[in-house]
């Protein structure tokens, strides 16, 4: 085969893509991200070796961070950006390994990942056909190390956001080192690779608080929100992505040029923040779930940014309206460069490409309403807690996570508009579009769909969760009436589940697949261990998740 990948939902036939990815990538930018992972395993086993001897990291912190990122599903597709960050890691790598052999440390038991490298770009490529995912035999401990890479990937993530705004945790970044050197460790059993996955559900936990802190320190809480998702007759910019640091300078930069900014898809949530309304050129959100981009991106009209993962190889119709930054890349698309000195990124280019494009076509008209994270959920306390009391709400559904392409995820649509009329949807992340415009009505002025933000927000619905349990006093989170009913697609969503396994919540359904990274043994351990679970059909699952009153 050319090429081997299974991270995502989307996996080819539900095993792993062999040819070329479902999500668009080629071989080569495939196995060239396995080069970069390899790289970066090299990183964080000198990395946890300086660590020992008191010897602090910054330099293979954030390329371990970063090339974690790039490898996430649908970031980047540029083989060219990909060779350049795999000669960054290993600069950084050899230079933390000259000052540890300078040290007197002895280096040379250590595995090939810190020493290798290629003279050129065709050495480069060459390595990268010898070192995916095929090259650990036994199916259960490579699915292990597999999906602790998956919840490292998630984890770093959420940790650049943060990053990019001035929030780090030096806890996180250690444990990333010592995650990702694991899984180069032969000699770890299934019961140790086991713990690690667990132990990372916990730094889960820890990014995403991390992250909650830096968006709501800077832009400030959530507030509830009507959201226009009709369009203006000016020029104007699709910002795509969840980086909010990009939306800001963006915003600062545009103001005053005549030029609009719409979000798309998992950007939505930004509408949400109380610093961004300031903005009267900031119009509201465009468009729907990252997977129909095709269609809409055509009748955009102007130029869209991709701040991080989500991006659909684009059309050659539009494709030089295609800006990235940051993870972001696709061959030949515009790239914004990262910031230097403190400085913004520079995004005039973008601005003055707007100002020459007609104004978006319509695609919908009206509003929606989101803004519902924990704080201002906290807020609404009483009254919830008042229709759970009496019986006006009977369960809380969690259905969080991702949206994706196939036929299947119409489960979703369905079993929302099959839910009974005294439950509450609690969602975040891009999964939402499936449900979101639908006429749900409240109960009591509770709206049935609460959004509480973007995937990483996640967070936001664990601690509401952990809140009801003190409001109610229980002794066990599994004890309230909430019931978890989560899509998957890619990386962050794994992040994601591990972090609520770590927080003990227990019958998890995933769907609308389980992940093909699973073996039938580490999918066994979950099932037995946690009660994890795949959909079935809308009206059986939701006889099992509703089914119990909460007394």
């Amino acid at each position: 085969m050319s090429m081997f990948c299974y991270q995502c939902q989307e996996a080819s036939k539900g095993v792993g893509c062999t040819v070329q990815g479902v999500c668009g990538k080629t071989p080569e930018v495939s196995n060239l991200q396995d080069l970069l992972l390899y790289v970066a395993k090299g990183n964080s086993i000198l990395a946890n070796e300086a660590r020992k001897k008191g010897i602090n990291t910054p330099e293979q912190d954030l390329f371990v961070m970063e090339a974690l990122f790039v490898t996430i599903t649908n970031a980047n597709f540029d083989d060219q950006k990909i060779i350049e960050k795999i000669k960054a890691g290993i600069q950084t790598r050899d230079a933390l390994y000259t000052t540890l052999a300078n040290a007197g440390l002895d280096l040379q038991q250590l595995p090939e990942n810190v020493r290798w490298k290629a003279a050129n770009a065709e050495g480069i490529k060459a390595k990268s056909n010898l070192v995916g995912i095929l090259t650990i035999d036994n199916e259960d401990i490579r699915s292990l190390k597999e999906l602790l890479t998956y919840g490292l990937k998630g984890m770093a993530a959420y940790a650049e956001h943060a990053h990019n705004l001035g929030f780090a945790n030096a806890e996180v970044f250690a444990f990333m080192h010592k995650g990702l050197a694991a899984t180069t460790n032969e000699n770890l059993s299934g019961d140790e690779l086991t713990a690690l996955v667990l132990e990372c559900g916990k730094f889960g936990v820890d990014v995403m608080a991390l992250l909650d802190e830096a968006n709501t320190t800077r832009y400030g809480n959530p507030e509830i929100t009507e959201v226009n998702i009709g369009v203006r007759n000016n020029p104007a910019i699709l910002i795509s992505g969840h980086d909010l640091k990009d939306m800001e300078e963006l915003l600062a930069q545009s103001e005053g040029t005549g030029v609009d900014v719409y979000t798309h898809s998992e950007m939505l949530p930004a509408n949400y923040y109380p610093a961004f309304k300031k903005y009267s050129h900031f119009v509201g959100n465009y468009g729907n779930a990252w997977w129909q981009q095709k269609q809409e991106f055509e009748r955009f009209n102007g130029p869209i940014l991709f701040t991080t993962n989500c991006l659909v190889p684009p059309s050659p119709s539009y494709k030089n309206r295609v800006y990235t930054t940051g993870a972001a890349g696709f061959t030949d698309c515009k790239h914004i460069a990262d910031r230097k000195n403190g400085q913004p990124k520079d995004f005039s280019a973008l601005i003055a490409h707007a100002q020459t494009l007609p104004a978006p076509t319509a695609i919908e008209e009206g509003s929606i309403v989101g803004g519902f994270a924990h704080n201002q959920v906290m807020q609404l306390a009483d009254k919830v807690v008042d229709a759970v009391k009496t019986g006006a709400i009977r369960k809380f559904l969690v259905m969080a996570g991702c949206d994706g392409r196939m036929k299947s995820r119409d489960y979703y649509t369905r079993f929302a508009k099959e839910l009974p009329n005294d439950t509450v949807i609690l969602t975040a992340g891009c999964a939402k579009y499936r449900y979101n415009k639908l006429p749900l009505g409240d109960i009591n002025g509770i709206p049935r769909v609460l959004d509480a933000g973007q995937c990483n927000d996640s967070y936001s619905l664990a601690v509401i969760a952990l809140k009801l349990k003190e409001v109610f006093q229980l002794n066990d989170i599994n004890e309230l009436p909430i019931a978890y009913n989560i899509a998957w697609y890619e990386q962050k969503a794994v992040i994601v589940l591990l972090a609520l396994l770590h927080l003990g919540v227990k019958n998890i359904h995933l769907g609308p697949t389980l992940p093909a990274f699973l073996s039938p043994n580490v999918a066994n351990v979950l099932v037995e261990t946690f009660g994890l679970s795949g959909i079935t059909e809308v009206d059986k699952d939701i006889e099992r998740l509703v089914g119990a009153v909460y007394v």
